[in-house]
């Protein structure tokens, strides 16, 4: 796909678009190639990883909440480690 540069701010998305799809976007100054979006490859490898199971994407931000309890227990160990350095 080629866009002119004087047409990029309107047609943008459609270029982000063709990026994510895979495609190279030629951008054109002139009717002369001047540079190029394209997609990126570590992108793609990490969908594909997923998409094969070799990876798994987490589920939230933080996989494994940290519960209540364990929080009170490091800091009792923490603080019987303290008294047991004295």
């Amino acid at each position: 796909m080629e866009i002119p540069i004087s047409d990029l701010a309107t047609r943008l998305d459609e270029a982000l678009g063709a990026a994510r799809a895979g495609e190279d976007v030629v951008l054109t100054e002139g009717g002369l190639p001047v540079a190029k979006i394209g997609p990126v490859e570590s992108a793609s490898l990490l969908a594909r990883l997923a998409e094969e199971g070799v990876i798994a994407v987490p589920a939230s931000e933080r996989a494994v909440p940290r519960l209540p309890q364990a929080e009170a227990a490091k800091d009792a160990l923490s603080s019987l480690l303290g008294r047991l350095r004295r």
